[in-house]
């Protein structure tokens, strides 16, 4: 029974080659689409799922107040990771991590440097995260304070073929550290990518304050392996008392946090858990199951809107005896054979289209073509789509009575066009509703580039201070230098990289501070000459200057945001405390938005010293060519600073950076609404082929009758453009809520206008139009005569 349906199938395909093509096109376009994101989502729910035993591995939060609100971080104190293994009972394992995120190290062998990503870490480290040893093992790889561990790549990078353990690397050209371990590189779905591992022991010898740090200095992240067996929730109760019962002064507390769950869900409100990554995966989920249905339906509507053609079949088969079950298993199959054709050009698509992808999002999805966990999806895929696609069809057609149909019944399709219709405005809703959200994330990320960020990002760069530039001498040589030049207008040190976040404080205070108050303020080290670098403007006061000495101790500058938040009237000249020493206002910054384009701007101390810079900000002459600039600043580095690889980073670019998720979100959104679209249209036009032939005698006798063209595609179009329009209708509501929950995330964001909605509506309508309008006009414009004579 079954290799005759399959007969069956295959004789109708090459019979209706055309509404084949059709539904192959519309369901591999949707498998494809469908893969792609399923591919995308796998990859992002993976993260960290590589490592043993990983659902006993926790991340050590904190939660503290900040300006009245409970903000959590996943940095913790250093005292943090030993007083929970004395005091926790459910612990059996920490460790701490330095990050050194800051800016990437040199590391040098046989005189080929390299700026390499590098972290310290206690030896535990090692115990809770299992890495696969290429040479070495985890026991004795970190346990002298000059080892280090290499990922596989970059010990091929350092020693090319030869057997990199035992072999010394120079760190920062100042230390000679061995290698005793090498381990395989690390996939890109892990949370903490790193070149080299360094211990924890050397990070305290070049670093001998860190011994000293107290509860209060929150520097590093803590990691930690329960015990196996132990209770999570009555762990986790006694680390949130840890920090008070140690140090009341400070208010805040530490936490675990699930290390699979720090990729995804790494968004806290109140010190809960609120989402983050989670939701765009989520989101990429939900468009791939859309594409696939709007797919599906294309399916449904075509199978069904050729019915008078399988009427007598099924009639003929029913008088025969066939049972309804049998032909409903008949249908299925031709949908299911249907579908497995499809994912085979949908596979030709995938592997056109999966390198691109890969670049878009810089990450690596590659597909297992081993494994069997992918052949089972991909078999289960092809028999939900066959089966969801099927389905009504399936229903519908095997209900056909076989005495109405073999007495010459003829309107059979007519019952099941309110289903049809259905459908459609189904299609075109999802459709539409992707549209009009693409137009609100693209027009939303076109607002915070163009939106006044408070500095001049233009010609402005930087560069690290390392080496010869941390003396005081050489780095002011090197200044010199380039201002002498003329190719660079001004410079100015500052504590961290420009774009990213740096340290907080919550031993500031101020004339009229309560007691109770715990407020936090980012607090920042900069060089003279700030305001001018960075092209923000002073708003009251002065820029930290060297005619003033007293800037080197005791001078601090303020931003708005810190003024305002400190209800301070006359800010100049007012005297604020940090901790024990006073520091004098001498000048307000204007603010301005650098470390994210879409949130506020954080209350900001600012105070010199550039022994605790970490960058050097340079401003580019804009009169001078940018290749010339750039080649004096090379210049002087290679002059004065030669064994580190001058590496300039832009900040336009960096600013840039920072809509990197927007912009894929707003690309894949534009993308998948187009193909939504497509796969929509492709069933419109079956759909307006099959009414068009149904109606081809009415169309001729209407033509003799006197009818024009336009009269023609007037009446053929009028029923699917209602249809459109009611899709619209229902999915501007739906749009609306989705894109008003997507923006409340942003602090600076676009009011939802009505010209998406319009935009997107009157696309969909043209689209429709004109995929109707093709066959439309083909039947209007042929022979009546010729019509009539058939019929």
């Amino acid at each position: 029974m079954h290799i005759i349906n399959f007969k069956i199938a295959l004789r109708n395909f090459w019979k209706n080659k055309g509404f084949s093509l059709i539904n192959i096109g519309g369901l591999a376009i949707g498998l494809a689409c469908c893969l792609l994101l399923l591919l995308y989502v796998n990859y992002e729910w993976g993260y960290d799922k590589q490592f043993k035993d990983v659902d006993r591995i926790y991340s050590g939060m904190i939660n503290l107040k900040i300006n009245g609100k409970l903000i959590t971080t996943q940095a913790s104190p250093t005292k943090l990771a030993g007083a929970a293994m004395e005091e926790v009972p459910g612990i059996a394992v920490a460790a701490r991590v330095a990050f050194n995120s800051d800016a990437k190290t040199l590391f040098s062998y046989n005189h080929h440097n390299f700026k390499l990503q590098s972290f310290n870490v206690d030896p535990a480290f090692l115990t809770i995260f299992d890495y696969q040893f290429l040479h070495g093992d985890a026991a004795t790889a970190l346990v002298q304070p000059n080892s280090v561990l290499v990922t596989a790549s970059i010990a091929k990078k350092l020693f090319g073929n030869e057997n990199p353990l035992g072999k010394s690397i120079k760190w920062d050209d100042r230390k000679q550290l061995k290698v005793t371990a090498v381990i395989a590189d690390l996939p890109k779905n892990q949370s903490l990518q790193f070149d080299i591992l360094q211990t924890w022991a050397f990070f305290e010898q070049e670093n001998p304050q860190v011994k000293e740090y107290g509860w209060g200095r929150i520097s590093c992240a803590t990691y930690f392996k329960l015990k196996e067996g132990a209770n999570t929730a009555a762990t986790d109760a006694v680390l949130r008392q840890l920090i008070g019962k140690k140090e009341k002064e400070y208010p805040m507390e530490a936490f675990l946090s699930p290390f699979i769950k720090n990729h995804l869900y790494n968004e806290f409100e109140n010190g809960r858990n609120a989402g983050g990554r989670i939701d765009e995966v989520r989101l990429f989920l939900f468009l791939a199951m859309c594409v696939l249905l709007i797919a599906c339906i294309n399916y449904m509507n075509l199978s069904t809107a050729r019915s008078e053609k399988r009427a007598r079949e099924v009639g003929v088969r029913k008088a025969l005896g066939a049972s309804r079950n049998i032909l409903m298993s008949q249908f299925v199959l031709e949908s299911v054979l249907l579908s497995f054709i499809a994912m085979l050009f949908a596979f030709a698509l995938l592997e056109l289209t999966l390198p691109s992808f890969n670049q878009l999002l810089d990450i690596s999805i590659r597909i297992d073509y081993s494994s069997y966990q992918f052949w089972s999806a991909i078999i289960g895929l092809i028999l939900l789509t066959g089966v969801l696609a099927g389905s009504y069809p399936a229903f519908y057609l095997s209900s056909f009575v076989p005495v109405k149909v073999l007495k010459g019944f003829t309107q059979m399709g007519k019952s099941s066009l309110p289903v049809r219709k259905i459908l459609v405005v189904l299609q075109f809703t999802l459709s539409v509703c992707m549209i009009i959200c693409a137009i609100i994330i693209y027009t939303q990320i076109q607002y915070l580039k163009n939106k006044p960020l408070g500095f001049d990002q233009n010609n402005l760069v930087q560069i690290n201070l390392e080496g010869e530039l941390l003396k005081p001498g050489k780095l002011a040589l090197f200044k010199s230098e380039l201002q002498q030049s003329g190719d660079i207008i001004s410079s100015s040190e500052f504590a961290g990289p420009f774009t990213q976040s740096g340290h907080i404080s919550g031993d500031i205070s101020w004339p009229g501070k309560s007691v109770k108050d715990n407020s936090i303020i980012d607090v920042r080290s900069t060089g003279y000459n700030f305001a001018e670098t960075v092209g923000t403007k002073i708003i009251q006061g002065r820029d930290f200057s060297l005619k003033f000495s007293a800037d080197t101790s005791n001078s601090v500058l303020l931003n708005e945001s810190a003024v305002k938040m400190m209800e301070i009237k006359n800010p100049i000249g007012t005297v604020i405390m940090d901790s024990d020493k006073p520091l004098t206002i001498v000048g307000v910054l204007q603010d301005y938005s650098n470390e994210s384009l879409g949130a506020k701007t954080k209350p900001t101390v600012y105070y010199y010293n550039i022994k605790e810079s970490a960058v050097l900000l340079l401003r580019l002459n804009p009169e001078k060519p940018l290749t010339q600039s750039v080649g004096t600043i090379k210049k002087a580095n290679l002059h004065i600073n030669p064994a580190y690889p001058d590496a300039i980073e832009f900040m336009n670019d960096s600013m840039q950076e920072k809509l990197k998720s927007e912009k894929v979100l707003s690309v894949l959104s534009n993308l998948f609404g187009s193909f939504a679209i497509i796969i929509s249209c492709l069933g419109l036009l079956g759909l307006a082929l099959y009414m068009a032939e149904q109606r081809n005698k009415e169309i001729s006798i209407r033509k003799v009758l006197g009818a024009g063209l336009s009269d023609i595609l007037m009446l053929l179009n009028k029923d699917f453009m209602k249809l459109v329009l009611i899709s619209n209708l229902i999915a501007f509501p739906l749009a609306y809520i989705i894109a008003a929950n997507w923006l409340k995330k942003y602090d600076y964001k676009v009011d939802i206008a009505l010209w998406p909605f319009l935009a997107a509506a009157s696309v969909s309508v043209i689209i429709a139009i004109l995929t109707v309008s093709l066959q439309s006009v083909k039947v209007a414009k042929a022979n009546a005569v010729d019509a009539l004579k058939n019929n």
